[in-house]
């Protein structure tokens, strides 16, 4: 299954896959459920590169009364969480009933009491800039000893927590864990496709996509980052425009 196109007919059959198993449920359902054995699937999407692909992936599940958790950086160089353009979008998947959440970046730190004081401070500028009330956070490529241990932050859901993740060295698609994590990180499915039968096979789930890979048509991962390029030049060709009156006289020479 490492070679599954990454096309919106591909989500759709996995979001009505996941919805007959009658385990899916939010990060928060988990927590607050009285009984800890009782099954599960959380899914979550973290955006690196395109909220504009984040809100395509979001209308699809919208179409399928499907909500999930959308986690977003705000110390990114590709996108501005906070611009009007894409402040709009996290707005629109939150009003349609979704979570937003904050993907953190260590940015090279590596002590956990550190990094817990700021995602406690970036979820709070997070959420007064958005007008969203912030209660989760997941970690943009997270180091072996998060992963082992995972952060701690008051009245805060970490997805990398014990209650949603299994930490095993070298873990591989056929470790048995009691939560199964599988993503499709570097555009391939190094723990398993999340297809029918590994979604009644195990009972606890937590399955990472990042809406950056997903299109229509589904692409391999060279023509996927060379889209991506063409849809970020594209926007900053309009943003140049709106913010300059001047650049209107050589745009016609750029494209």
């Amino acid at each position: 299954m490492s070679n599954m196109p990454f096309s919106f007919d591909v989500y759709k059959e996995m979001i009505r896959n996941i919805q007959a198993t009658g385990k899916y449920c939010d990060y928060a359902d988990v927590l607050s459920d009285e009984n800890s054995d009782s099954p599960f699937i959380v899914l979550r999407h973290d955006v690196e590169f395109s909220p504009e692909r984040a809100l395509e992936m979001q209308k699809i599940g919208n179409a399928f009364d499907f909500k999930s958790s959308y986690f977003f950086q705000i110390s990114n160089n590709t996108y501005n969480a906070f611009s009007k353009k894409n402040a709009d979008i996290i707005k629109e998947i939150h009003a349609n009933g979704n979570y937003i959440g904050l993907h953190y970046h260590m940015c090279e730190k590596t002590d956990l009491g550190e990094m817990a004081a700021d995602i406690k401070r970036q979820t709070s500028i997070m959420s007064e800039m958005l007008g969203i009330n912030i209660d989760r956070f997941s970690v943009h490529r997270p180091s072996k000893m998060v992963l082992k241990n995972g952060i701690k932050v008051d009245n805060l859901i970490d997805t990398y927590s014990t209650n949603f993740f299994s930490f095993a060295e070298n873990a591989t698609a056929d470790t048995v864990l009691d939560v199964k994590y599988t993503s499709d990180s570097m555009f391939r499915w190094d723990y398993g496709f999340p297809d029918e039968k590994m979604l009644n096979t195990y009972p606890k789930m937590q399955i990472l996509l990042h809406p950056d890979y997903w299109t229509h048509t589904g692409h391999d991962n060279l023509n996927n980052f060379r889209t991506l390029l063409e849809e970020n030049r594209a926007d900053r060709l309009n943003d140049y425009d709106s913010e300059c009156k001047q650049f209107r006289e050589v745009r016609d020479a750029l494209t």
